[in-house]
């Protein structure tokens, strides 16, 4: 069995699951708490809903990072992060160390506990729609980056 074949087809199941999942978050459950729930009870009704994805999330975002890790290193492409056509590729590694530090290091130790002791739970969620929508953005800029790079666009 070819390990790197395994290894980008982990990579390319978990980006999609993780994103997938922030895409979804960030385009529909966002909109329909706003829409639905009084100001005050939005960040508590986004908190119950969150919780079943981000243990999913948390999976997603360290398989990619393992599988990618482990591309990188297998077929040692370190010195492609030092030249401009493979921007893509160190953007894939910001994104994802963005995630990684949200969902592993920043949520659990510090937004959770801030945010229980907030007297600004509608601000607090106004804040968080416009982060997930800059992730997703930066996201969904990677992707694109990624596909047409490793495929010879750039």
């Amino acid at each position: 069995m070819d390990d790197f074949l395994m290894a980008r087809v982990i990579h390319i199941a978990s980006v999609v699951l993780w994103i997938g999942g922030v895409a979804f978050v960030t385009t529909v459950a966002l909109p329909a708490i706003r829409r639905d729930t009084l100001p005050d009870e939005r960040l508590s009704g986004f908190h119950r809903f969150e919780r079943g994805f981000a243990r999913q999330a948390r999976v997603w975002v360290a398989l990619a990072g393992l599988s990618g890790f482990w591309m990188v290193w297998r077929a040692g492409l370190w010195e492609r992060f030092g030249q401009p056509q493979f921007w893509w590729m160190t953007a894939m590694v910001a994104v994802w160390t963005m995630f990684a530090m949200m969902l592993f290091v920043l949520e659990p130790l510090v937004i959770h506990k801030r945010m229980r002791h907030s007297s600004t739970p509608a601000a607090d969620f106004r804040r968080m729609e416009i982060m997930h929508r800059v992730l997703l953005a930066a996201s969904l800029i990677t992707i694109i980056g990624a596909a047409g790079g490793s495929h010879g666009l750039w």
